[in-house]
């Protein structure tokens, strides 16, 4: 379901975020692939020197239909940012991609807590965010970051997933499922 970035993906990515659903969301936009394809080899070296942590979705065949990532990495914390091609809108895909990404977050590469800033108008990316049952709204816990996140313009919410959160639920899902085969 993921994979670390490759640059053999950038082509088909590319195609699937210049869909005008999406590329209001995404964060590094590219005009040309040629500019896609410099930009994943940026995200790749970013990520070796530990400033960010991307991966790209995979549907059940294996190809490439979004990305997923954590960026501006700082003391065990990041903000969120997946965007999928509009051709998997709506079939299932965002929150078994947001599941691998959080247990190897979590579990693997000790991160602390995982920020999601979300765009008011974003009713698309608020209703996903507000299904993860581990989530939190942020805007009071953490002003600091509200204010940073907003400080060119007032259009942001502020969540967050904390690692004992996640964990709390992680392992209360984990603990329900062996019940369940007992039974």
């Amino acid at each position: 379901m993921l994979k670390k970035r490759d640059l053999h993906d950038a082509p088909v990515l590319y195609e699937l975020m210049s869909h005008p659903e999406v590329f209001p969301y995404v964060r590094h936009k590219a005009a040309s692939s040629d500019e896609f394809y410099f930009i994943t080899k940026q995200t790749i070296e970013a990520e070796d020197r530990g400033e960010l942590i991307s991966r790209t979705i995979l549907d059940e065949w294996g190809q490439p239909i979004g990305t997923i990532n954590l960026f501006d990495v700082q003391e065990g914390k990041g903000f969120l940012a997946t965007w999928i091609g509009q051709p998997y809108f709506g079939k299932g895909y965002n929150q078994p991609a947001k599941e691998a990404f959080f247990e190897e977050l979590f579990f693997h590469l000790d991160i602390e807590a995982i920020f999601m800033k979300i765009r008011r108008t974003n009713q698309r990316s608020m209703k996903a965010a507000l299904k993860i049952p581990y989530v939190s709204a942020a805007n009071e816990a953490y002003p600091e970051i509200l204010s940073w996140v907003n400080r060119n313009e007032d259009v942001y919410d502020l969540f967050v997933i904390t690692k004992e959160q996640y964990m709390f639920h992680y392992y209360g899902e984990q603990e329900q499922n062996e019940e369940a085969m007992e039974a």
